[in-house]
């Protein structure tokens, strides 16, 4: 049996020019995180990320306190939904039937919880909607890409191995859903609670693969509880 870890990166910059970088907590997050592998001595025999600033640099982190180097494997399929896009595109229509959507998008550049609740409204369209949007990646394109992603990392890595994949909550929501079989409109009860640097496991054996645990932060929560400090984050 075989194990993979899928692990949303840490805090990112939410509310800034730019998003896509960690922000110090998040750094510290990943730190944590990188400190709970290595103490529990889970050893990752390869390791997988998306391409995305904020992937690549929570894996460069933990990769630092493994025992060995690790070889980092950057597949762009396991980048986070284009969700500006979706917004870009489905936003103009959908304030037409929801009322509430208008001021959730404006409230949210600078709330997350207003963001969360824009985010909700538009993904469950988009991943229900039959609709083709030109320049925008369809949910079944996306899912298909991450799907196809996952079966290729298993392929490749074969029995016995430890693997971890530093990617975002949609991926991840995206892989739990397509495990457990769930159809697409429920992805989002997957998307919603995971916490940054939260850590999925999954085994496989040959094409059978089963969840194992989901949105598992517990060591972040300790450290919280330790310090005083406020770290578990949504974004």
């Amino acid at each position: 049996m075989a194990e993979l870890y899928l692990i949303r990166h840490a805090q990112a910059s939410f509310g800034t020019s730019d998003y896509d970088r960690l922000s110090p907590l998040g750094c510290r997050q990943a730190g944590a995180l990188g400190e709970y592998f290595r103490d529990c001595a889970i050893h990752f025999d390869a390791v997988y990320s998306g391409e995305l600033e904020r992937q690549r640099r929570t894996a460069k982190i933990v990769l630092g306190l493994q025992p060995d180097n690790v070889h980092h494997e950057i597949d762009q399929r396991l980048n986070e939904i284009e969700i500006d896009k979706v917004f870009e595109h489905l936003v103009p229509q959908l304030v037409e039937t929801s009322s509430n959507l208008e001021y959730f998008v404006k409230e949210g550049k600078h709330s997350s919880k207003d963001y969360q609740k824009a985010l909700e409204i538009v993904f469950k369209h988009w991943v229900t909607s039959d609709k083709d949007y030109p320049n925008l990646q369809s949910w079944a394109e996306y899912s298909g890409n991450v799907h196809r992603a996952l079966a290729e990392i298993v392929a490749n890595e074969g029995s016995g191995k430890t693997v971890g994949v530093f990617t975002s909550g949609g991926t991840i929501a995206t892989v739990v859903a397509h495990v457990l079989g769930v159809t697409g409109n429920q992805v989002y009860n997957f998307y919603e609670p995971l916490m940054n640097c939260s850590v999925t496991r999954l085994l496989y054996s040959g094409e059978k693969m089963s969840l194992s645990s989901f949105n598992d932060h517990l060591f972040i929560q300790s450290l919280a509880s330790k310090s005083g400090e406020g770290f578990l984050t949504y974004r």
